[in-house]
């Protein structure tokens, strides 16, 4: 069959995302993962070799038929940053080209920082982690928070960002940068990251939580994120909460700063710490009632997601990952008691292994995903 060049620029893309997460390591292998003949493999091949972008580490000898020659990404060919960033801070890390992490940055914004300013502290991280290395950036992803516009790579509106409205974010960093710049809400970019750098490797149908200054969802089903028609796929935080005699969004009772002043009993506007991940344990009281409201809250939630989505797995992620294991088995456990009855279906609730830049982690893995190589 007569190949197009996108077809062509495809099946090398996808040899290096089967290298890269290490679940075809041999010319065969890769041949059937991607569903072409050998011999056209083996040419796409030692056209990466050529191009520097893959190596033969050596030859694996396996029980049947002749060993394998064990190919690898070369690190040194160039790297991706990924950047995300709420209101107080921008993440940012470097990954090499192997989708290893090899540095991390950490730039606090100015309080009450507009559009222009966060572009510029964007711009000035990239430059941190370039002033590092002096291999080629291939390409840029970030994590946005609220409501984003990737055809147009446009930063759509987050409430908690000065005059933060259809903020052409793609172009002004790419016209600044000189490469390529991919925009994402940032809870789907963490779901990336659980898929490359955390607990998600191998999981087609799973679920991001993401309690943070609000409430929201990154979803993966049958290993493609899910968007939505409008780009709103997951802001669950702007449901109305119905256990409650107002009408409020459940992100008023469930974002992280919600939880810390319920179990701390702080009234809805008491000023909060800085650093919600590092005093959320002294606050939690497994029994105090505070909790077991808290707990019920989110089972109802977890049960909800169960009937709409029914992922394998909902990863918690954000500060309340500091309540540790008993949280989740709570919360999983009370969801199984909530009705309807599913018996022998309780849905799995885990705290992320990933940390606070999981979201920049995940913008890495998004420019990995849609970086092609030049041919």
């Amino acid at each position: 069959m007569r190949r197009t060049l996108t077809d062509h620029r495809t099946l090398l893309s996808g040899t290096i995302l089967h290298l890269r997460s290490r679940r075809a390591v041999s010319r065969s292998a890769l041949a059937k993962a991607l569903g072409a003949s050998a011999s056209t493999l083996g040419l796409y091949v030692d056209q990466l070799v050529a191009l520097g972008l893959v190596t033969e580490l050596g030859v694996e000898k396996i029980s049947v038929g002749r060993p394998q020659r064990v190919l690898g990404l070369r690190p040194e060919a160039g790297w991706y940053a990924g950047l995300e960033f709420n209101a107080q801070r921008i993440q940012a890390v470097r990954v090499d080209f192997s989708g290893a992490l090899v540095a991390t940055e950490k730039v606090d914004l100015p309080e009450e920082a507009d559009a222009a300013q966060v572009v510029q502290c964007l711009f000035e991280a990239v430059e941190m982690l370039k002033s590092t290395t002096p291999e080629p950036l291939l390409g840029v992803g970030v994590g946005v928070p609220g409501l984003v516009d990737r055809s147009q790579g446009l930063a759509r509106y987050f409430t908690h960002l000065k005059n933060w409205r259809d903020i052409p974010l793609g172009d002004l960093l790419k016209k600044r940068l000189g490469v390529s710049v991919s925009l994402e809400n940032n809870l789907r970019v963490i779901a990336l990251a659980e898929r490359w750098f955390g607990q998600g490797s191998g999981l087609d149908d799973y679920i991001v939580l993401g309690p943070r200054s609000g409430l929201g969802l990154g979803i993966v089903q049958r290993g493609e994120l899910v968007r939505g028609s409008h780009e709103q796929a997951g802001e669950i935080g702007l449901w109305t909460w119905p256990h409650v005699s107002e009408s409020l969004p459940i992100q008023d009772f469930l974002s992280a700063q919600a939880v810390y002043r319920r179990l701390a009993g702080l009234s809805s506007t008491a000023v909060l710490p800085g650093d919600l991940r590092s005093v959320l344990p002294q606050a939690a009281n497994p029994d105090s009632t505070a909790w077991k409201e808290v707990v019920l809250d989110f089972a109802r939630l977890l049960r909800s997601l169960q009937l709409l989505i029914d992922p394998q797995i909902v990863f918690l992620h954000g500060p309340l990952t500091a309540l540790g294991h008993r949280f989740c088995s709570e919360v999983s456990s009370t969801a199984g008691t909530l009705p309807p009855q599913m018996p022998g279906m309780n849905i799995h609730f885990v705290p992320s292994t990933l940390g606070d830049d999981s979201g920049a982690l995940g913008a890495a893995s998004l420019a990995m995903e849609v970086w092609m190589p030049p041919i």
